[in-house]
């Protein structure tokens, strides 16, 4: 049942779209929406006793970073990354990250896993290890790619930590609103419902920095003696803060690329996204050109010299997602099976969780994102996600700011942020009671009462609250004190689904993996490149 809503041109909540005609089709088809599926996955730093970055290797007993199936690394050795298999159940999926946790704070030793998304102390010019992964050409390939980025960007910000999470509605959703049979003769009309559901995101996704967002202070050795036009105030243990910030990672002091905004990649229709992310792998830049390939010694400085090495450098708050085969890009494998899952990329580490994401979270987005697959959502052009970002950084820098509000695209007409809040919980309220109505609770409706009250007090947001112990304990202490808590915690806690035995077993599994990887490569590592290239 795809719809032509439009927006509200009346009152005063003409702040969203007009999804009355969607929500009541939902709640004649609750069943549609059994079988969601989520992963997760979560970054951290592992940091030593004092707080500074550990430069030990990512630890043997931990397996492969290259093949493991939970456990592997980011950019550098230390920036650990845990991925959760495909779930239905919030509870299992949620059991399944902290056992992976659980584990790792076993074998890390006196190292404790960063509670925090932007990085603790680190030295002026501290060499940060790139992540390593064996001596195989994909596995050499992965190292260069992170010299590429170190070398474009900087490696401090790519230590910065995030939470990924993953979300796709069943194939009975598909068939109830789209009216399609199955997954492959459906795929276009599956497709163009999860571009719906981004081009919503772009425009009312904000919200999730302004619910929790938890990054609103950097230690002053991020900035490496570098000036920022940012009106940072400072507090007497090295920390720089915006009173009002709710996602400094989010901002352009962190995750982000602004060289990529001119890509012209927009979420109308899949072929259009798919081929301007090829144009962009494909189109030289000025900037990396002079950087060059090697260095004078013939050392590698990175894949390429075009705008993106790879696929994955697109920096984007959300992407959409299929599983790709064995030497498969993933912009061929959205060209072959259409868009299987999205990924949100907006999500701080959440302090207040020993794993860094918790059940509330993972509610809320399953109630939004199902929220931006009904709403309407007219095309967007290049011109208007560069205006979506100027909200996107409003409630970044200043969005617990009294009297906040939001723009309409790239209209001069601007709302409430509290109000646009409040309208979008009164449909996402609807959306929790046919979820609970599925499960027998009212899990999702209590998830809808606890984060709405955060539009009339800000104080309740997770920025505001992480902020006061910022203030009090500085950024170290206020993390090292979270990281030492949840250490403890996790040390002490027996495994819910894994045990030791399993993780033992996915070790040695991924070494063997890797070995057998590194033992089939016929070509050289330039022929290697030179045949991705192509």
């Amino acid at each position: 049942m795809l719809n032509n809503n439009k927006f509200f041109s009346e009152r005063e909540v003409n702040l969203i779209p007009d999804v009355s005609q969607a929500l009541a089709w939902l709640e004649a088809h609750p069943n549609a929406l059994s079988g969601i599926g989520r992963g997760i996955e979560r970054e951290t730093l592992r940091v030593r006793p004092d707080g500074r970055l550990a430069t030990t290797g990512h630890p043997d007993s931990l397996g492969s970073a290259l093949t493991h199936k939970w456990v592997t690394t980011d950019f550098a050795e230390a920036l650990l990354e845990f991925i959760t298999p495909v779930e239905q159940d919030i509870d299992r999926l949620l059991a399944f990250l902290r056992d992976i946790h659980r584990h790792v704070a076993r074998e890390i030793g006196e190292e404790r896993m960063w509670p925090f998304s932007m990085p603790c102390f680190i030295e002026p010019g501290e060499d940060i290890e790139l992540a390593q992964y064996g001596r195989s050409n994909i596995g050499r390939m992965k190292t260069l790619y992170r010299e590429g980025l170190k070398n474009r960007y900087g490696a401090l910000m790519q230590t910065i930590s995030g939470v990924h999470y993953n979300f796709s509605l069943p194939l009975s959703f598909w068939q109830e609103w789209a009216g399609v049979t199955d997954m492959e003769s459906g795929k276009d009309a599956i497709s163009d419902g999860y571009l719906r559901l981004i081009r919503n995101y772009y425009r009312f996704g904000w919200i999730i920095p302004y619910l929790f967002g938890a990054s609103p202070a950097i230690c002053s050795s991020f900035l490496q003696g570098k000036e920022s036009n940012l009106p940072f105030e400072r507090n007497d243990k090295g920390m720089l803060y915006l009173p009002y910030a709710t996602s400094l990672r989010l901002s352009d002091l962190g995750y982000t690329n602004k060289s990529q905004s001119n890509l012209g990649i927009t979420f109308n229709n899949l072929p259009d996204y798919v081929a301007a992310l090829k144009k962009a792998i494909k189109t030289p830049s000025d900037e990396y050109v002079a950087i060059g390939v090697k260095d004078d010694k013939g050392d590698w400085l990175q894949l390429n010299t075009n705008v993106l090495q790879i696929e994955n450098e697109l920096y984007a708050p959300i992407r959409p997602k299929r599983v790709t085969k064995s030497g498969e890009n993933p912009s061929d494998a959205l060209q072959r099976g259409g868009i299987e899952y999205i990924e949100v990329r907006s999500l701080d580490i959440n302090p207040f969780s020993p794993i860094g994401v918790d059940a509330t979270q993972v509610r809320f987005l399953d109630l939004f994102l199902i929220w931006c697959t009904l709403a309407d959502a007219p095309e967007m052009s290049s011109d208007e996600l560069l205006c979506s970002r100027k909200n996107w950084n409003r409630v970044i820098l200043e969005g617990r700011k009294p009297e906040q509000t939001i723009a309409f695209g790239c209209e001069e007409a601007q709302a409430s942020l509290v109000e646009v809040g409040k309208a979008l919980f009164a449909d996402l309220h609807r959306v929790a009671e046919v979820l609970d109505s599925n499960q027998g609770d009212s899990r999702y409706q209590d998830v809808c009462d606890l984060l709405v009250a955060s539009f009339d007090n800000p104080e309740l947001t997770y920025s505001a609250r992480i902020l006061q112990s910022l203030k009090d304990n500085g950024l170290g202490g206020a993390g090292l004190a979270l990281a030492e808590q949840y250490r403890h915690m996790l040390t002490e806690e027996p495994y819910e689904l894994l045990s030791d035995e399993q993780f033992a077993a996915e070790a040695q599994r991924s070494r063997i993996s890797q070995q057998q990887i590194e033992e089939s490569d016929t070509l050289s590592f330039a022929d290697f490149l030179a045949s991705k290239a192509g």
